[in-house]
């Protein structure tokens, strides 16, 4: 996988913020328990304490490590000479591991946020892959490039972040569109995953698989786990 350079951020701050609070809070209400003598009280707290230290644990290693590990995995099929597209890019982290391992291809990045384009450059230049990587502001949902533009369509977890189910389905739509015969699409997501299916499905698409990404892509247990899309559009 590769020793990181970039700075990417944590995934769901807010979430991993929560839990972080309630370890506190869990923490102290042991602690006042058994200072008061009601220890069935103070072991219960213990153990959710426990169970929630470790969801935080599990939730900082997904964002740390434990996803760029399976997409590393993902995209060692990668051949070298491919053009691939990152939707929704945010800082980089799935388009600098891409971009890594096309010394001859070529990976794009697109974001509708055009503060992350920056940010992502940056991210290109520490890991030593700018040279091989471009960046773009647009929506998913229209993208602006030709049919049959890119070997490979990769998304992570940014398509469920569209607000509307027809939104999520014009960016599948156009993530088939923009995507050469016999290209590779691969979406992780925690959400609307079997929707992703359904749609490619109903454009034709036959070779579609939706599987679980693994205990290292849980944010927080296996109830919050992600699953991939991988599918090919259909061959001419």
């Amino acid at each position: 996988m590769g020793k990181r350079h970039g700075s990417y951020g944590f995934d769901a701050p807010w979430a991993l913020a929560g839990l972080l609070l309630g370890v506190i809070t869990l923490a102290a209400l042991t602690a006042v328990s058994f200072t008061f003598d009601v220890p069935e009280a103070g072991v219960a707290f213990l153990l959710g304490g426990t169970y929630t230290l470790a969801s935080a644990g599990s939730h900082l290693y997904t964002t740390r490590r434990g996803k760029r590990a399976v997409w590393a995995a993902e995209l060692d099929r990668l051949e070298g000479g491919e053009r691939l597209l990152d939707l929704g890019c945010g800082r980089g982290a799935a388009l600098t591991l891409a971009a890594r391992r096309l010394p001859e291809g070529h990976a794009i990045g697109l974001d509708q946020h055009a503060k992350e384009a920056p940010r992502a450059r940056v991210n290109a230049e520490r890991e030593g892959v700018a040279d091989r990587v471009s960046l773009v502001v647009g929506d998913p949902r229209d993208l602006p490039f030709e049919d049959d533009t890119f070997d490979v369509v990769v998304s992570d977890q940014a398509l469920h972040t569209i607000a509307r189910r027809e939104g999520r389905e014009q960016a599948v739509r156009e993530a088939l569109r923009v995507l050469r015969p016999g290209g590779l699409i691969l979406i992780a997501d925690p959400h609307y995953t079997r929707a992703y299916e359904d749609t490619l499905r109903s454009l034709g698409v036959v070779d579609v698989r939706r599987r679980d990404a693994g205990w290292r892509f849980w944010y927080g247990g296996p109830w919050s786990r992600t699953e991939i899309i991988e599918a090919r559009s259909p061959a001419v």
